[in-house]
């Protein structure tokens, strides 16, 4: 720090120190000022190319190879020479330690704001929103990824590219139907747990899956014994199941160890991501208050220039923009935008309310303590109840929110909902249902197997609001299925009020 100035920069260049002294100013506002409770910070700078490979490898530090990771990365790459994308300033990773990548172009206001949005923000709200903590792990994430990064190496090494590829194909595709939504998922694995796995994997490639094994080889047998053993098994498969790919990796006839763990890989990754879906507009508000609140802070101090202040609220314009509805830009409601809209809102409400604030929020009205209910919200929400129990009539104002309805037999829309009380309970209860993943994604899952005849896998797909699946992909998932189950699969589509089968369909 410049003694005379009490500035922690001047100018746009950076080094080391520098980066160090303006994270040790961050880290302090943060964890005094904030209250902010993060993981260890492990930074770490990157060149634009290293950047696009880390969005082609969906950002984490170690994974394994695939194709479908060099043709994104071509396509990113293709976009960013010809001027039409830009690239993120940072990209951070849920792990112990927080990982945050933050790009050598930046000038040093936008490593400070980047510091402050990842390195602590994005950090808090992974360590501790309760459904990062409920559904990832942190601690493991890194060492699990090495470790399915040398296996599937030495994968391909003794079975060849094509046939690993094959599987993990099969497995990308069905990575959306490969979580768990409503059970809590198994820990990975440690280095015992591997170790155990490996030990197993060996002693499998000898035996045969002990649910089949006493299937009748006869059709002489003691029929009525057949199905009681049918149906004991049945039991044992736990169904209904809603993670495909959980099942097919405890459950498929045709594949062999060391293609079930690929499986259990995949679905690792697939879950790992999971809860970052369902809190997408809290984790970029979270960070983007955060990351605004700090650097006006570090302005209010004087460790900070005017000019830099101004690049920050340059960035922070354009990332909280949220374009008109007939704008070109327009792809819907910009998380950012719409996240620390409701941040500052909650703060706000908290030290300088309206009537209608006494109202609706009568528990957070007048408090002054905007923080606690801030910590409070990031910790015990997700987007979905967080839309519930914060977004305030005034927000639905400026935001110039309405609920329009679209029934499949009348030729028009009709606005429902408007600003008045009834409407802004509406509006707020439709927008909350959007940002409900388990809602918005289709509901498949494994209803049935006839162990006793062909082997036949039966999905079932619950229909809502008569939509049903698209053919292209209904008929894709269908193949994948079959490759990685080895036998006949078929799909029924079910309404999900009065349980009328709708449509049928089976892989070819």
């Amino acid at each position: 720090m410049d003694k005379a100035s009490g500035l922690l920069f001047e100018g746009s260049d950076w080094n080391f120190r520098t980066l160090s002294r303006t994270y040790d100013a961050i880290e302090e506002i943060a964890l005094g000022e904030l209250k902010l409770d993060v993981y260890s910070n492990q930074l770490e700078i990157i060149s634009s190319e290293q950047m696009l490979d880390a969005y082609s490898s969906v950002g984490m530090p170690l994974m394994y190879q695939h194709w479908s990771f060099g043709k994104r990365f071509v396509f990113e790459d293709h976009l960013y020479r010809k001027g039409r994308r830009g690239l993120a300033y940072e990209l951070v990773i849920n792990s112990d330690p927080c990982i945050t990548y933050l790009m050598e172009e930046n000038t040093m206001a936008m490593q400070a704001l980047v510091t402050a949005h990842a390195a602590f923000g994005h950090n808090h709200f992974f360590k501790n929103n309760y459904v990062f903590r409920q559904w990832t792990d942190a601690a493991s994430i890194l060492s699990y990824m090495e470790f399915a990064k040398k296996y599937i190496a030495k994968c391909e090494e003794r079975h060849g590219t094509a046939a690993v590829e094959a599987i993990l194909d099969s497995a990308h595709a069905l990575m959306e139907q490969g979580v768990f939504r409503y059970r809590r998922p198994p820990r990975l694995s440690t280095e015992k747990e591997r170790e155990r796995v490996r030990e197993r994997l060996e002693y499998e490639e000898q035996t045969f899956s002990d649910l089949w094994r006493t299937l009748p080889s006869s059709p002489d047998g003691d029929v009525k014994e057949a199905e009681d053993e049918a149906s004991e098994r049945k039991r044992q498969l736990n169904l209904p199941e809603e993670n495909l790919l959980y099942f097919l990796e405890k459950n498929s006839l045709i594949l062999e160890p060391w293609q079930r763990e690929l499986l259990r890989i995949v679905r690792v990754v697939a879950q790992y991501f999971y809860p970052q879906r369902q809190t997408k507009l809290m984790n970029e508000g979270c960070a983007t208050f955060v990351h605004y609140t700090i650097m006006n802070r570090l302005y209010e101090l004087g460790k900070i220039r005017e000019g830099d202040l101004l690049e920050m609220l340059h960035s922070h314009t354009n990332v909280v923009f949220q374009p008109d509805f007939d704008d070109p830009r327009f792809s819907g409601i910009n998380p950012y935008a719409l996240g620390f809209a409701m941040m500052e809102d909650i703060k706000r409400i908290s030290t300088e309310p309206t009537a209608e604030d006494r109202d609706w929020f009568p528990d957070n009205t007048g408090r002054g303590d905007w923080l606690a209910t801030l910590l409070d919200a990031w910790t015990n929400h997700r987007d979905e109840s967080f839309m519930l129990q914060y977004l305030s009539p005034a927000l639905i104002r400026k935001f110039r929110l309405f609920l329009l309805t679209d029934e499949a037999d009348k030729p028009y829309c009709e606005v429902a909902s408007i600003h008045n009380e009834r409407g802004y309970e509406a509006i707020r209860a439709a927008l909350a249902r959007s940002y409900d993943v388990g809602a918005s994604q289709p509901d498949i899952q494994v209803v049935d197997v006839d162990l006793l005849g062909e082997r036949e896998l039966r999905l079932e797909y619950k229909v809502k609001n008569g939509i049903l699946l698209e053919t292209t992909s209904r008929d894709a998932t269908l193949h994948h299925m079959r490759r990685l189950w080895g036998y006949k699969v078929s799909l029924a589509e079910v309404d999900d009020d009065s349980k009328t089968l709708l449509s049928e369909s089976s892989s070819a």
